[in-house]
């Protein structure tokens, strides 16, 4: 899980974006939050505009990520044609730590370079960890 990749590199889980595949409607979405976060689908509707968000199942997304593991997507979705919303709790982090593509690799980057590569629109997405 992204909570276990913040263990592993000694980091707070707050940094370390993790990807949530849902529908905003008919459409495959990626949802990108803080790992000590979790996706409110109320609240990820309301704040997309949506009649109705549901989380993706494995195999609806399975093939929309050539060369990456299953579940260890990058949150570059842009780069598969998808559209990307990140949680405001996240883009308010200075830097990030994401999965590369495999469950072992990971990325450390400035949020202003992701946010300048993916161009992720940004919004409320989750509820506050316990």
């Amino acid at each position: 899980t992204a909570q276990e990749v913040a263990a592993s590199e000694h980091i707070s889980g707050r940094t370390v974006a993790k990807v949530v595949m849902a529908f905003e409607d008919e459409r495959l979405v990626m949802l990108v939050l803080s790992a000590n976060r979790r996706v409110d689908l109320r609240r990820t509707a309301d704040a997309l505009g949506a009649r109705e968000v549901r989380l993706a199942r494995e195999q609806e997304f399975a093939n929309a990520f050539p060369g990456s593991e299953l579940g260890a997507m990058p949150p570059f979705g842009n780069l598969f044609h998808l559209p990307v919303y990140v949680d405001r709790a996240l883009a308010e982090d200075e830097t990030i730590v994401c999965r590369a593509g495999t469950h072992t690799d990971t990325i450390s980057l400035r949020y202003v370079d992701f946010r300048r590569l993916v161009q992720p629109v940004v919004a409320d997405l989750a509820r506050h960890p316990n």
